[in-house]
């Protein structure tokens, strides 16, 4: 896969597995609250959190030329999301299950993963708007 398809798909699939997350945590906090330890109104303020971004990265990964500023944008916003997911963690204010811990870790690291897919993919493409 060349490096501005993988960039595109890399938007895509994130902008998917996000708006998937947002509903989850949208339309589940509550049935999510108890087995997770986490409070229902974060995880619905996360989800809503995540509705824009959908909309931000669904937005610049179906453009004809996808801008590279945009892209360092979902980059630092993944970066973000990772930092203060792990900050949640250690900081005491939440007292998650061991299901919650992974849940938290998990989409830690599904986004992460899309950020440093994101910045490889850019970094490899040729010159963009």
């Amino acid at each position: 896969m060349n490096s501005p398809a993988l960039l595109r798909w890399s938007l895509l699939i994130d902008a998917v597995a996000s708006g998937a997350t947002a509903l989850l945590l949208i339309a589940g906090a509550g049935l999510l609250e108890g087995l997770f330890g986490i409070p229902a109104a974060l995880m619905r303020a996360a989800g809503l959190i995540l509705v824009p971004y959908v909309a931000f990265v669904a937005h610049a990964g179906t453009r004809a030329e996808i801008a590279r500023g945009a892209v360092w944008t979902v980059i630092a916003c993944n970066a973000l999301w990772v930092l203060a997911s792990a900050g949640l963690l250690v900081s005491g204010l939440i007292a998650p299950t061991s299901l919650g811990t992974a849940f938290v870790i998990a989409q830690a690291v599904a986004v992460g993963a899309f950020g440093e897919l994101q910045y490889v993919a850019l970094r490899r493409a040729p010159a963009m708007a």
